[in-house]
């Protein structure tokens, strides 16, 4: 397993890569302390299952470089890591593409549990993002309103997959997923795609794959 890991910070480098030796057998590493260094990197390693990408380091400029870099390596998943978890910020890395934001402060177990889930296709985001607008928690929706398909529309959802995408994995139409989608939100009472990943997460509904 070949996994890239950007930060400008050696000691935190240092502290994440055992961790990620966990994951499987054979992990090969590759650091990069800046966003030059992580592109060069990228288009010489073959065959990168994964990005871990600081959200604030020399030469990325936001949430510019998540896109540019999904869009040079777009089969590569990315997961950014941050000192804070803003709620602006993880929205609009997951807006940019990313699969997964992790706070630095997070515990190993949570750090490595997070980046299991978006190997595998999920999506990963903070709990403190399951607080709107950092206020009070507000009364879940009744997501038993849900029908099956539905529920297969959002556990593809989560998975980060567009609207074709979805329709090809679950032999619909795209006209047909939308549908789906507004019904979605009507149900969960969210906005779009981010707040419905987020939604489902905090009513504990499946966001990954069986077996995850």
């Amino acid at each position: 397993m070949k996994i890239l890991l950007a930060d400008d910070h050696p000691l935190f480098r240092e502290g994440v890569k055992p961790l990620l030796g966990k994951l499987a057998q054979k992990v090969e590493v590759y650091e990069a302390p800046d966003y030059p260094t992580l592109l060069d990197l990228a288009k010489t390693v073959p065959d990168l299952e994964l990005a871990l990408l600081d959200l604030f380091m020399p030469g990325m400029h936001g949430m510019e470089g998540v896109r540019r870099f999904r869009a040079a390596f777009p089969a590569v998943p990315v997961i950014m890591l941050s000192a804070t978890e803003q709620p602006e910020h993880v929205q609009g890395a997951m807006e940019a593409g990313a699969s997964g934001f992790i706070t630095k402060s997070s515990p190993s177990e949570v750090i490595l549990n997070a980046v299991k889930l978006v190997l595998a296709g999920g999506a990963y985001l903070p709990p403190a993002m399951l607080q709107r607008g950092g206020g009070p928690l507000q009364p879940l929706p009744d997501h038993s309103q849900l029908t099956p398909r539905q529920r297969d529309v959002l556990l593809e959802l989560a998975q980060g997959k567009s609207n074709r995408q979805i329709a090809a994995a679950l032999d619909l139409t795209e006209g047909t997923v939308k549908i789906h989608l507004a019904a979605i939100f009507r149900i969960l009472q969210v906005n779009n795609r981010t707040e419905a990943v987020l939604m489902a997460q905090k009513m504990g509904l499946p966001t990954a794959p069986p077996g995850v």
